[in-house]
């Protein structure tokens, strides 16, 4: 059993902002900012490709919820919602959560990445994104 499996089912503590029955919102201990959130479907999805859209949803529908709380709360002059999908993109726990980070101009949290745009051709656009939709 997963580590989030475990907290949802009560046998490691943590601190819950929210709860239903498709969802925990916790605390992260890891702590990116004031606030940091984590929501966490119950049932177990390894990443955002296994989950069901309808779960997928919700879970973004209380991402909003808690990322207007956190707002409110602290004033902050933005928040990142956003998935680790798979080691190669940050994933370290195996169980689907989504990140809600209230952001604060001058705050520590770097979720940048550096524009590649120069390494990518325009004109090869259409053939990327034909690729793409024939996997849609």
């Amino acid at each position: 059993m997963c580590i989030f499996c475990k907290i949802i089912e009560g046998e490691i503590p943590s601190t819950t902002i929210y709860e239903d029955d498709v969802v925990k919102c916790i605390l992260d201990l890891s702590q990116a900012g004031v606030g940091h959130t984590l929501v966490i479907p119950k049932k177990h999805y390894a990443n955002v490709l296994e989950i069901d859209s309808d779960t997928f949803g919700y879970a973004m529908k209380i991402a909003q919820k808690i990322a207007k709380a956190l707002k409110k709360t602290f004033n902050c002059d933005g928040v990142n919602i956003l998935n680790n999908c798979g080691e190669a993109a940050g994933q370290t726990v195996f169980h689907l959560h989504i990140h809600v980070i209230p952001r604060f101009f001058n705050d520590t949290v770097d979720v940048k990445w550096v524009d590649n745009s120069s390494k990518f051709d325009p004109k090869n656009f259409e053939e990327l994104k034909n690729k793409i939709v024939a996997n849609l």
